[in-house]
């Protein structure tokens, strides 16, 4: 259960990691892809900055969940995880109750499941 743990943790990072790809670097592009029906097209040139903001944090939730593969202490690693998985939980129901429920199932849902194992082992 603590490899696949790992391997949950560490696609939740690569998760966030494209999402601030997308938001940072490519939101008048794939972001017009990724968020149609979410944003009218017109609207992505105009809140570039705003999505990568919003980028930038999600980076920061990926470094986090990152960070942990390098923590030497198991215990330290695993409340650092729980810190980051719940972060990005919270962030994932709360863009799910403002802006999509797609949002849950993309962002919550897999932290969801990577904290449940990793409370399994």
């Amino acid at each position: 259960m603590e490899i696949l743990g790992k391997i949950l943790v560490a696609l939740v990072a690569i998760e966030h990691l494209y999402i601030m790809y997308i938001e940072m670097f490519a939101w008048e592009t794939k972001g017009k892809e990724t968020f149609k029906g979410s944003l009218a097209p017109e609207l992505f040139t105009p809140t570039k900055v705003l999505a990568a903001n919003q980028g930038l944090y999600n980076g920061f939730l990926a470094a986090g969940l990152i960070w942990t593969f390098f923590i030497e202490d198991h215990h330290w690693a695993f409340h650092v995880a729980i810190f980051f998985l719940t972060c990005i939980i919270t962030a994932g129901l709360y863009g799910a109750a403002t802006a999509s429920r797609k949002i849950f199932f993309v962002q919550a849902l897999p932290a969801i499941v990577a904290l449940v194992v990793l409370h399994l082992r």
